[in-house]
């Protein structure tokens, strides 16, 4: 597994976000260059549409109440179309990156968690959309803190 360089990580606040507010519906999209190996972490209270490529290999999150519980919810785009063999491919390229997305969203967003400690024990789970129902599905990821 990869680690994060912290000196390759760009992060860019919006909407009125601060470092610390707000909670519910606090929006992250990771995406990267595989030019520089920068990654580019846009916090707001939208997605940052704009920073999508065509491959979509971004990473998408957010954070959601189950039962006033707060989780993380991640979002990763595999396929649309029912292409097992692309499916398989995105689906491992994703699993053997997210450890190092997830590092970056904790890492880029510390003062938030500096702020709200018990963010730092919500579950991650991560929703793999695929057309193909084997490779469509959603995932526990553990806590932040296990990404510190």
């Amino acid at each position: 597994m990869k680690h994060l360089k912290p000196d390759k990580l760009k992060i860019e606040y919006r909407d009125g976000v601060t470092q610390t507010e707000p909670v519910i519906g606090r929006k992250y999209t990771l995406t990267h260059s595989d030019r520089t190996e920068e990654l580019f972490l846009t916090i707001g209270k939208e997605f940052a549409y704009d920073k999508i490529n065509v491959l979509r290999d971004e990473v998408l999150a957010e954070w959601r109440l189950n039962n006033e519980h707060p989780y993380l919810h991640v979002y990763v785009y595999l396929n649309g179309r029912l292409d097992s063999d692309l499916s398989k491919r995105r689906d491992i390229i994703f699993r053997r990156e997210l450890p190092l997305a997830l590092e970056a969203i904790r890492y880029g967003d510390r003062e938030f968690f500096k702020e709200h400690p018990g963010l730092d024990y919500a579950h991650i789970w991560i929703h793999f959309d695929s057309a193909n129902p084997d490779y469509n599905r959603l995932d526990y990821y553990g806590q932040p803190h296990y990404y510190k």
